[in-house]
């Protein structure tokens, strides 16, 4: 019987110790691990075309829904840092795995939910369980692809979640209007339980385990660091905290918009059908998508972090201004101005390898998890201020048991999208370039060492 670890003898070839993976071996790996942030990014954003069933279902006002749809943020924040000890530690291999099953069973649990609290309880562990995908999908890039290609692959991957985000705009929208929004929901959790084999079955950690050379630096292969010193490298490095709540500020706006008060906005405001004002958050989040690996690629090919970081937080903060002092533009310029918000809002993808380039190469894991944590983070404390806000400002409007909120109430919410987006770009400012290389470099450790040693003398 084949070990887990042996390589598989038909897709790899034995005498090929010391060369690099091929590329289309790299990209299914490292592809089939990143569809569980394709299921992640679904769960996370479904909410926002079943604002009424839920509401309805269990009888809760916008601040209560604002809460359920949070928790999954909440709890995905607060798996960060462990999700990038984890995949420091054990392996992305391992951690995945183990995540999907739990996703699954907090997916049923959601579904079959018969009172808020189950509810919550479902979909908190979903995204307590989906927390580690971006994070394990940024580790093994690490080890399966070039240095200078990590902002491209890792850029891809926010394609590859967003189609998740894609999925359920529409499509979802169409099957909870068909068949209700608890089969939907099962469905769902049928299918990340196969992804859980399937990951087994195929991800390895490293292209050594298929022999194979790896991409990885010397010093995360043989730096065996501690959880404890993992992490205080990385809250260490100043940086990591300029990038920590730039990637927050910057994400928070279109992942409360599109992820829940978006569709409702259109609908009671504009007066759109469900499916259609889905159409408009998903334009959103496809530009979201599309930013992600473009904008990424664009500093993998420039050598350079932070002016195309800067550049898209600055048109990201643009884009949500525009939003708010001109509310009735036709549909084809809403269209325009909703994909230039999310295509800017990729700019983040720069910032997970920024955040690489800082601080120890055995850390990697960490310092995804840590700036990850912002970005979840922030969403999920502004779903539910936005949600707050809103009833502070209801008018006392209900319709079929569902509170209906006017455009002075939403302007009042949306008003902090705009403030956020401006946030983000003040951090990023304060950054300092690395022009795509790793700070970390023994010599220049020693000679710090030696110069602060002569210092001392």
């Amino acid at each position: 019987m084949t070990s887990p670890n042996r390589s598989i003898p038909d897709l790899a070839d034995p005498h090929a110790a010391g060369r690099l993976p091929p590329v289309p071996l790299a990209w299914l790996t490292w592809g089939l691990l990143a569809s569980l942030y394709f299921v992640g990014f679904f769960q996370r954003v479904a909410p926002a075309v079943m604002v009424d069933e839920l509401m309805r279902d269990f009888a809760i006002a916008a601040t209560q829904l604002g809460t359920l749809s949070a928790i999954y943020f909440y709890t995905y924040a607060a798996m960060q840092i462990p999700s990038g000890l984890l995949a420091d530690a054990v392996g992305p291999r391992r951690v995945a795995t183990l995540a999907a099953v739990a996703a699954a069973a907090g997916i049923a649990l959601f579904a079959q939910a018969d009172s808020l609290w189950m509810a919550t309880l479902g979909r908190g562990l979903v995204g307590a369980s989906v927390a580690v995908a971006f994070v394990a999908c940024m580790k093994l890039a690490g080890h399966w692809f070039p240095a200078n290609r990590f902002a491209t692959v890792t850029g891809i991957s926010l394609l590859i979640g967003n189609l998740g985000g894609v999925l359920a705009g529409v499509p979802l929208s169409e099957a909870v209007a068909g068949f209700g929004w608890r089969a939907a929901m099962l469905a769902s959790a049928g299918v990340t339980l196969l992804l859980a084999a399937a990951v087994w079955w195929w991800v390895r950690d490293d292209p050594s385990e298929r022999g194979y050379a790896s991409h990885a630096h010397p010093e995360a292969l043989t730096s065996a660091l501690s959880p404890w010193r993992s992490l205080k490298l990385v809250v260490a490095e100043r940086d990591t905290w300029l990038l920590f709540f730039a990637g927050g500020l910057i994400a928070a706006p279109v992942l409360t918009f599109a992820g829940l008060w978006g569709v409702p906005y259109l609908v009671q405001v504009h007066g759109l059908e469900r499916s259609h004002a889905a159409v408009f958050t998903t334009t959103m989040l496809l530009g979201f998508a599309v930013g992600g690996p473009i904008l990424g690629a664009l500093s993998d090919r420039v050598g350079r972090r932070k002016l195309p970081y800067l550049g898209a937080a600055l048109v990201h903060a643009l884009g949500w201004t525009v939003f708010l002092l001109a509310p009735e533009l036709p549909a084809a310029a809403r269209y325009a101005l909703f994909a230039v918000i999310g295509f800017s809002a990729g700019g983040l993808i720069i910032g997970f390898a920024f955040s690489r380039e800082v601080t120890h190469p055995g850390a990697a894991g960490t310092v995804g998890g840590v700036v990850n944590m912002a970005v979840l983070g922030f969403a999920a404390l502004q779903q539910s201020a936005i949600g707050w806000i809103l009833d502070r400002n209801w008018g006392g409007a209900v319709i079929e048991g569902a509170r209906v909120y006017d455009a002075a109430a939403y302007h009042a919410a949306f008003l902090w999208l705009a403030a956020s987006a401006a946030g983000a770009v003040g951090f990023v400012a304060f950054t300092r370039e690395t022009r795509c290389r790793l700070r970390f470099d023994a010599g220049d450790r020693a000679r710090a060492a030696g110069s602060r040693g002569a210092r001392m003398s």
